[in-house]
């Protein structure tokens, strides 16, 4: 049998995971939002889908912030990697629906 005050513990230690949870996919939605209309904008004027430059910048930015915050910034960094990943395809479909070539890097 648990003890009740660990119990509790417990159960306040998982309603903060669960609140954090929720924070993260409503940023996560946010972002794609904004990242959207920078697709939409690409393929108005004809922009490449990914920009190398930026990543770069964003990973090493983010790599920097996850130490910062005492994260392991090989983590954050998989982690942004995916979110890039999805965002690329997102602006190939993006370019594909304005009638642009799909590019890929």
């Amino acid at each position: 049998m648990i003890d009740p005050k660990v119990k509790e513990q417990l159960g306040q230690y998982r309603q903060s995971i669960d609140n954090i949870d929720a924070a993260l996919i409503h940023m996560l939605a946010e972002r794609f939002r904004c990242t959207k209309e920078v697709g939409i904008l690409k393929a108005q004027y004809e922009l490449p889908p990914a920009d190398p430059a930026r990543e770069e910048y964003q990973i090493e930015r983010l790599r920097r912030l996850a130490k910062d915050a005492h994260l392991d910034p090989d983590f954050a960094e998989k982690f942004l990697n995916f979110v890039i990943t999805e965002v690329i395809r997102h602006h190939e479909a993006i370019a594909a629906e304005h009638g642009e070539p799909k590019q890929t890097v």
